[in-house]
């Protein structure tokens, strides 16, 4: 059975408000490597063992504090078990990308202080 506890930082999503700026601090200046882009308003760098996230805003609510991803071996078992702690998510556990042949999973909950904490497999 696989653990349903968080064994590192897998992902932070950076809010910014241009992606193209933010792209160039983080790859030309800064020297992180680039992964991919998921349009309209998404760019992947690998630091280490973390990937950035940089997001552009979804709608009319922005961002003010990066989000936190914790790596989770399976999201829909971590789900479940955070589930029936009295847990309320916002996003249910859903494939969100496949990189390299590997299904990339997510679920997205807050925190007591309203910040939105992920779960995620990859």
């Amino acid at each position: 059975m696989p653990s349903t506890r968080p064994t590192r930082i897998a992902q932070i999503a950076i809010p910014v408000r241009d992606l193209e700026r933010a792209k160039h601090f983080y790859g030309a200046q800064l020297g992180v490597t680039h992964l991919f882009d998921a349009p309209p308003g998404l760019s992947f760098f690998q630091c280490g063992e973390t990937r950035l996230m940089l997001s552009t805003p979804e709608g009319p609510e922005t961002a003010a504090a990066s989000i936190l991803y914790y790596g989770v071996e399976d999201v829909v078992a971590a789900h479940a078990a955070l589930a029936g702690k009295g847990i309320v998510f916002e996003e249910e556990p859903h494939r969100i990308a496949e990189v390299d042949g590997r299904e990339i999973w997510l679920a997205i909950c807050r925190d007591g202080e309203g910040n939105h904490v992920g779960l995620i497999n990859g």
